[in-house]
């Protein structure tokens, strides 16, 4: 079951995809740095994770390094952090708001998440030069496969 949007009107990406991993183990391969490192990004990417303190406002410092050889560095604000629940965060450059929620399944977890930016313009192109989202695609496709090895 995989449902995405894009809507370029209220500056959304959505996806919503049920892993076949129980909640618990969805929320330790998002919250805890030694496992996000190893999905997180498009295919391609690999990180280093400086600083991932997750709690409200709580900073997560990562560096993506790229397939083309050049890093990324990236800096969020942690907003929300319910236990199990919900990932709510504030990434800056280029800005938008993240919300990640989880619904347990019986021993499957649903999750959604939605990316929602600062304005239309970076909406697109964030999209249309950087492929957003065909990159979040990509990154739940990494974080589905990291699940099965755990």
């Amino acid at each position: 079951m995989e449902r995405r949007i894009n809507d370029i009107c209220n500056r959304k990406l959505a996806v919503t995809k049920l892993l076949d991993a129980p909640v618990d183990l969805v929320w330790e391969a998002w919250t805890k740095p030694e496992h996000i490192a190893n999905w997180w990004g498009p295919h391609g990417f690999t990180n280093t994770i400086q600083q991932m303190d997750v709690r409200a406002e709580g900073e997560w410092r990562l560096t993506m390094h790229g397939p083309d050889g050049k890093n990324y560095l990236n800096k969020s604000l942690f907003k929300e952090i319910i236990l199990f629940s919900k990932i709510a965060f504030q990434h800056f450059n280029p800005n938008y708001e993240a919300k990640i929620t989880f619904e347990p399944k019986g021993d499957k977890t649903l999750m959604e998440w939605i990316v929602l930016f600062e304005t239309v313009e970076l909406f697109e192109t964030v999209v249309k030069v950087f492929k957003a989202d065909e990159g979040l695609l990509q990154n739940i496709e990494k974080l589905e496969s990291y699940l099965q090895r755990l």
